[in-house]
């Protein structure tokens, strides 16, 4: 087990070179390196701009609807026995998810440099909604790549996309899937860079991707923070959400790092188990790895290929992990879960049952961690689950998965 650090300074990381410890970095064709560096100095600028950042709070108040509630569910909280479970409310924002506050942020910031064309990847679809409502608002033409299978299963967000303006491309090749999603739109950014600015929807990529989308993200802790301390009057016990790429996760845990005493849990998808490519559980089943311009734990073969990888929920489907992610395991600070797609299945009804609250397929992850947490500890422990976003575009699928079932 990794060791728990001794200090640590979250404003530390990354280093100049985008590293978090040996995590990150940039691993990109040349052509792309220019406009990686023409980002990072844009968005370091734009950091310490009180314009920027005052133009950025506007927009996620008035458009996206911060800041989202802390709810305290009484329901689940009362069905586990156990500690009380909140849930930060992302599902409440415009367009359904968080995605919508790095969306809005790298739109503004594409703004600023003179990017008239975006392009973005997307799998569960809330990041290309969320890309293609922030484009519409500022009048900036979008492109969002989505894998063929993943725009049969979300096809909700697809017609979303659409009708806000958006062009949406289907990718065909390999799984169909996440990867090969953000595969096409890196060959479209190499063909179009001077033109076009690529909307990474994770914090995940090279440097400045993570770092950019975590600090956009952060937001969600800042509020949880300041929510706990009026509701109970103490910092929580422990922090739970799922982890794709890891936006949410990081967003949320990001502020409370050097909180000793606050516990932070990422959830995996387990798929249908930790076997190959039957799961997307990076820590549970990977090693380490390039992929996709970042260096973090990967789903691999012992060859470097890239294993298949498996979940119901689309946004978790994916074979990489987020270099700051992999960083704080390795010093012990977030631990790491996985909850199987038959868990997902029965929390997302259970949490639609007891608290009228349906959560996307991805945010459940982090529910069914949260519910087995508040069984283990007692009545006086407090939970936050970040929940996400919401699960309407999920319910189609959910309902043929039960139906087939039956």
């Amino acid at each position: 087990m990794p060791s728990k650090p001794d200090t640590l300074d979250r404003f530390s990381l990354p280093d100049a070179a985008g590293h978090f410890g040996g995590y990150g970095g940039v691993f990109v064709p040349e052509t792309l390196m220019t406009a990686l560096s023409e980002l990072a100095a844009a968005y370091e600028v734009a950091r310490k701009d009180p314009k920027f950042q005052a133009e950025l709070r506007h927009y996620l108040k008035e458009f996206a609807g911060r800041p989202t509630e802390l709810y305290f569910a009484e329901g689940l909280t009362k069905h586990a026995g156990g500690a009380k479970i909140y849930l930060k409310r992302e599902d409440l924002l415009h367009t359904g998810a968080h995605k919508i506050n790095n969306a809005l942020a790298q739109a503004l910031l594409a703004k600023r440099m003179g990017k008239k064309r975006i392009i973005a990847e997307t799998g569960a679809g809330q990041h290309g909604v969320a890309t293609a409502a922030a484009c519409a608002k500022f009048g900036l033409e979008c492109v969002v790549y989505m894998g063929a299978h993943d725009m049969a299963r979300q096809a909700l967000n697809v017609f979303r996309m659409r009708l806000m303006g958006a062009e949406v491309r289907g990718v065909e090749a390999g799984q169909k899937t996440l990867k090969e999603a953000i595969n096409e739109a890196m060959r479209d950014w190499v063909t179009n860079v001077r033109t076009t600015h690529y909307i990474l929807g994770t914090a995940y990529g090279s440097h400045p991707y993570p770092m950019m989308v975590r600090d956009f993200h952060r937001v969600i802790g800042q509020e949880a923070k300041e929510q706990i301390l009026a509701r109970e009057g103490r910092l929580p016990d422990e922090l739970i959400a799922c982890v794709g790429g890891g936006s949410n996760a990081i967003g949320l845990f990001f502020e409370f790092l050097e909180e000793p005493n606050v516990r932070m849990i990422g959830v995996e998808a387990g798929g249908r188990g930790i076997t190959q490519g039957a799961h997307a559980a990076r820590f549970a089943g990977g090693r380490l790895g390039v992929l996709q311009g970042c260096k973090t734990f990967l789903l691999q073969n012992a060859d470097g290929q890239i294993e298949l990888t498996h979940s119901v929920s689309a946004g978790l489907d994916y074979a990489a992990v987020g270099p700051e992610h992999a960083f704080y395991r390795e010093r012990g600070r977030i631990e790491f879960a996985y909850a199987t797609d038959d868990e997902v299945l029965e929390v997302f009804q259970l949490c639609s049952r007891l608290e009228g609250i349906i959560p996307a397929l991805e945010s459940t992850h982090a529910l069914v961690e949260g519910l087995k947490r508040a069984k283990q500890l007692g009545k006086d422990k407090v939970i936050i689950v970040n929940l996400s976003g919401r699960g309407d575009k999920d319910v189609e699928q959910v309902a043929k998965i039960l139906a087939a079932k039956s």
